[in-house]
């Protein structure tokens, strides 16, 4: 049920239950086109924290945008370890319209040309943000399983990039 991907094939690989690699992950990257905001988990030994943040999605680099302070208690615990695990997820009281994605992903504060393609895709989704300057962040999502109750219930689609050891999460 998962995979990786196969030579050639970029930024990663998918399955999904009766879909292809392509529409596997051109479903996880509408649903996360049609979201904004990111639960994100960070940690260092004994040392974890949770925060929500609004994103803006780069479809091609499966990378998430993000603004948020290092000096905050995520932020000094994402600079100090990179690996983040989190959720994404669809608010609603249906059952049958749950849907939902679980990462691993890792993040780096972004700066120089990196830094400014962020702040562009982020700013075009909130130009509100521009009010209250933030350093960028940028979250390259590694695997990815999502949940989508709309095509049966329990249905999901896994997601990993090439290289990336696949483990059951």
């Amino acid at each position: 049920m998962y995979a990786t991907a196969a030579p050639g094939t970029s930024p990663g690989a998918a399955v999904g239950e009766g879909m292809s690699n392509d529409e596997t992950l051109a479903a996880i990257r509408r649903f996360l086109t049609r979201q904004h905001i990111v639960t994100l988990a960070a940690g260092q030994e004994e040392a974890l924290w949770c925060a929500d943040c609004f994103y803006a999605l780069d479809a091609p680099t499966m990378t998430l945008y993000l603004l948020t302070s290092p000096a905050s208690h995520h932020g000094q615990l994402m600079s100090a370890n990179p690996r983040v695990v989190g959720t994404v997820a669809h608010q609603t009281r249906s059952v049958a319209k749950i849907q939902g994605i679980q990462f691993h992903g890792r993040i780096a504060c972004l700066g120089g040309e990196a830094a400014a393609a962020a702040y562009a895709a982020y700013y075009r989704r909130f130009p509100l943000a521009r009010a209250r300057p933030s350093p960028v962040w940028g979250l390259r999502l590694m695997r990815v399983k999502m949940t989508d109750n709309t095509c049966g219930f329990g249905h999901k689609r896994h997601w990993a990039r090439e290289g990336e050891p696949v483990g059951v999460y």
